[in-house]
């Protein structure tokens, strides 16, 4: 991750102010990173000072900035806040930072018998893992749909020229050019020829459209657990099980859903676990025997540093916007 060399100039005094505690070594960078959408997220911001972001809370628009970690017990992370959703982010850090993400289960000696070497000498080199929730489904569900069935870099690409064009200035002492994402009256009112100019087909477009009509309710689904989330995501027309895995991963720190139809996830798990390519029926079959925590397997295999064959055809890159 690239760091500024400059950092902004921190505020002296921040509308709402935590120090959190993990209770346990901690890195900031290991838990914020599945947050991005690239290292180019308009939202994110990493300094030296540390990493900043922007949101809207049900309070109004917020800047937090967050710094620390270490090892041991006696880490902690230094959370300040700027705006109108101040205090309301700085309540939600705890969480945001996976207070709640219990590793126990994954960690009982019975269970890590029978992980994988790969994935349990992974385990053993980042103990500072936390999986991040942070309970905001419009500014997860929108990028995630923008994902579907393009690469990466199309997607990047199109959901920052929707944020330069609709995205708002983050308040408070920010980092030049930090914007929070439209809300979902605000993506509601994003005319089809932007669409088009973000390089976003009438399919996804018309998916986003459909979700955000139910925007508050998409929202309480933050209070259930992430089964019935994603199922109730599910039953949105254009929203299936990659997607709402996606987006529960992100925002309720989902420790079991995998992204079933992603493009390179089913090779990538064979390839780590047998040696071979497989397809999303051997990829579930492969990861059955550690149901309900087949996300945290998933992410140390990311994080051993193991990389499959890059052979093979790849997606090619589409751009539609001057037609």
């Amino acid at each position: 991750m690239t760091i500024a060399e400059a950092p902004p100039v921190v505020a002296a005094a921040a509308d709402a102010a935590i120090r959190w505690h993990p209770g346990a070594s901690f890195r900031l960078d290991q838990t914020m990173f599945p947050l991005m959408r690239g290292t180019a997220d308009p939202s994110f911001a990493a300094h030296s000072s540390g990493f900043w972001m922007a949101f809207t809370t049900a309070s109004g628009p917020v800047t937090l900035r967050l710094s620390g970690g270490g090892l041991g017990a006696d880490s902690f992370v230094d959370a300040q806040a700027w705006g109108p959703g101040a205090e309301d982010a700085v309540a939600g850090v705890p969480r945001l930072l996976g207070a709640q993400d219990d590793w126990s289960a994954f960690d009982d000696p019975a269970f890590h018998a029978t992980l994988p070497r790969l994935v349990t000498e992974s385990r053993r080199r980042n103990l500072t893992l936390r999986l991040p929730s942070t309970g905001r489904v419009v500014d997860s569900l929108v990028p995630t749909i923008l994902e579907q069935k393009v690469t990466t870099l199309e997607a990047r690409r199109g959901y920052r020229y929707l944020m330069y064009r609709h995205g708002t200035p983050a308040p408070g002492k920010a980092p030049a050019g930090l914007l929070v994402p439209p809300t979902a009256r605000q993506w509601l009112a994003v005319p089809s020829w932007e669409w088009h100019k973000a390089g976003v087909g009438p399919q996804r477009s018309a998916t986003v459209m459909r979700a955000l009509q139910s925007a508050v309710a998409l929202e309480r689904l933050a209070e259930l657990d992430s089964a019935q989330a994603g199922a109730k995501l599910q039953t949105i027309p254009g929203i299936g099980i990659w997607t709402a895995a996606e987006v529960v991963q992100r925002t309720h720190g989902c420790a079991d859903s995998i992204s079933v139809g992603d493009y390179h996830l089913a090779a990538y798990v064979g390839y780590a676990l047998t040696g071979r390519k497989t397809d999303d029926a051997g990829m579930i079959e492969l990861l059955e025997p550690w149901r309900g925590q087949r996300q945290r397997l998933v992410r140390m295999l990311y994080l051993s540093g193991f990389r499959k064959p890059t052979f093979g055809p790849r997606m090619t890159v589409q751009d539609h916007r001057g037609h």
